[in-house]
Order: C-alpha cells, then structure tokens, then sequence
C-alpha cells in the first residue's frame, strides 16, 4: 500500500465524525509501521480527543518511528484540547502525511512548520481534493464566518415537486428519502418555508436506518409569525430547537403564541416583503451555524438562488411523469431572461439511489 491508500483509510475514519463534530472538522489518522496499520482514530466529538490523539493512543508503542496519516494538518494551539503536534512529537512519529493544510488562515501551516522545524518529515497534499471535499462546510465557515449552504429538491422528470393538488407524498423513493435523513444528519441546521410546514407538515429530523441520527436545528421563514403552534416541528420530541424567522411586522400576540409552544423566535431583516435570506446567513453565522440544508418549497429554493448563497444542489428526480404544467415547479420567481445568464454548475455528479437519479453539483469550481 502506499500513502495514497493509508490517507484513503484515513478519509473513510474521517467521515465517522458526520454529524457529530461541528464546528470542527472531520478528521481520520491512520499510524503506520513497518506496513502495518498499528493505530486509527477520528474525531468523535466537539471537545473530545483529536483523531491524531485517538490513532497515537492506539498505536502506543508501536508509533515509535512509525508514519502519521492524518485528514488535516496537526494543530499547534491550545483550544479544547493541547496541540497535536506535541503528542505527535511525544509518540516518537518520523513521519506525517497529511491531506490538507488548515483552513483556519490564522493557524495555517503552524502545525507542519513545527513538525519539520522538529525533524519530522512532513508531506502535505496528498487526497487534498477528497480532504478539501469532505470539510467543504468546515473550509467555507473558516474562511466566511457564514454556512455552507446545500439545497435539496426531490422532483418528477418534468421539474414538479408536487401534484395540481398539492400531494407530494412521495415524489422519490425510499432509497432517496433514507439519503436525505443521513444529510439531515451531516448538517447543522436545515430550513425551509412556512408555505411547506402548512402544506406537509414535516418533522424535519434525521431518522437514520442504522440507528437514532442527530437533529438539525429547525429553521422556518415565517414573516408574519402565522404558522400553527401544533405543528409538529414544534410539538415532536426533539432534542433540536425550532427557531421560527420572523420580520418586525409579526405581532406580540404571535411571538407569545409560538413561544409558549416551544418555537425560538429570530428576528430578520425583510427585502421585498420576504426573509433577506443573504442577511440571515450573517445571522446564522454569528450563531455558530456551519452548514444549512434548503429543502423547500419552491419560493424559498428559488430566493435562495436569486440571493445566491446556494454552495451546492442535491437534486433527486424520480421516474415519474405529471404530464402537465399545472403541478408545483421546483422553483418560483422570477428566474434568468436569458440561457447565458443561467446558473452553470461544477463538479457534477451522477448517481443512482434505488430508482431515483441524484445529481449532485456546486456553483462554484472546487
């Protein structure tokens, strides 16, 4: 085996951590000896060991002249835990391998100049694209200090998200629905409109297959504060706060009403009688929100791409026809006169989940 198969094991520990570990990144470390995998850790939690510390307790002894793989460079500060790099020094490593440097432009590159300052080898950038790919909310907050933002649809061959009648019980199928729920669980927060929660009235938790997942925060735009205090957003069992965004024209009455329901109430700015969507994204940062997940419904998915603060789009489309032009497209509003002006994606992919086709791309290049 070589680095490029050590630091793919690595990645693999590293995506353990989905779910459980934002604000931090996700980070894998794989010790190596002699050919011999001796060590391996991620990070499991926010405030908890450190995958390097994890992979080298591991390892114990047998780290002694032994080779470090690790997802992200070896910090060299002191936040809830010491800095790797003195365990790594402490452990007796002769070698690190690492994917990326740090995001963080105030510690970049600290970790790997204290390495090698030490006699250590360092190589850095090997699986950098898959690193970077794995902690792109991570690499966007550090930089932003704003979420990375993913937008999901689910939609017919011919771009509906729900019948004439509204029904949209279920446009996908149970494959696609269980991918949902493990996105769910990787993101911070999720958000859609009130328009959605009156028509579904959806849970918006994660209900994983292999077990109990984590529960985004719940965020709904609701200008007017005029959603019901039954919904079940509200009144399920939840260890994740509902927070219902509101303009300065929602009542005292309201405000009362949905917070004696158990709704945490965010007050916004509003652009056209709507939730500025770009000035909440500033808001949620400020909350310690990395990751957003969109999932609807059509005037919220199609704001969020007007205001540009969309990062990537996972699009599922069902085999199925509605054969008209009377159901809900995916998008409303006022969209792009012209085809050169349409939003060009990058870095797109094409997958099948059960019956379903996932297309999955970013606005930006990687």
């Amino acid at each position: 085996m070589n680095d490029e198969d050590y630091m793919d094991m690595a990645l693999e520990l590293a995506a353990q951590g989905a779910g459980f570990v934002a604000p931090n990144p996700m980070v894998g470390a794989v010790v190596v000896r002699d050919g011999q995998v001796v060590g391996q850790g991620f990070h499991q939690a926010v405030g908890g060991a450190h995958a390097e510390v994890n992979a080298l307790d591991a390892a114990g002894e047998r780290a002694v002249g032994a080779t470090l793989y690790v997802t992200l460079e070896p910090c060299n500060h002191f936040g809830r835990t010491p800095p790797c790099t003195e365990k790594v020094l402490a452990a007796g490593i002769r070698r690190v391998v690492v994917a990326m440097a740090d995001p963080n432009p105030d510690v970049r590159g600290g970790g790997n100049e204290m390495l090698r300052a030490k006699g250590i080898e360092v190589v850095c950038g090997v699986r950098e694209a898959q690193a970077r790919r794995l902690n792109e909310s991570f690499i966007k907050f550090a930089a932003t200090k704003r979420p990375f933002v993913v937008l999901k649809m689910a939609a017919t061959l011919d771009g509906r998200i729900a019948a004439s009648t509204g029904d949209a019980r279920w446009v996908t199928g149970e494959a696609a629905r269980a991918h949902v729920h493990r996105l769910r669980h990787a993101m911070d927060a999720i958000l859609v409109g009130v328009g959605t929660v009156k028509a579904d009235d959806p849970e918006l938790t994660a209900r994983l297959v292999e077990g109990q997942g984590k529960d985004p925060i719940r965020l709904v735009l609701d200008t007017r504060l005029s959603m019901s205090k039954r919904a079940k957003v509200l009144t399920q069992a939840s260890t994740a706060p509902t927070y219902v965004v509101c303009g300065p024209e929602a009542s005292d009455v309201d405000r009362r009403r949905l917070s004696a329901s158990g709704a945490r109430i965010l007050d916004a700015a509003v652009r056209k009688g709507h939730i500025d969507l770009a000035a909440l994204m500033g808001q949620l940062g400020k909350m310690g929100i990395t990751s957003l997940l969109i999932e609807g419904g059509a005037q919220v998915a199609g704001s969020a791409l007007a205001t540009g603060i969309v990062d990537k789009v996972v699009f599922f489309y069902a085999p199925k026809l509605l054969g008209g032009d009377d159901g809900t497209p995916m998008f409303r509003g006022q969209g792009a006169a012209w085809m050169k002006d349409a939003l060009a994606l990058h870095d797109v992919t094409v997958a099948r989940v059960g019956e379903d086709i996932m297309v999955v791309g970013y606005r930006h290049k990687g």
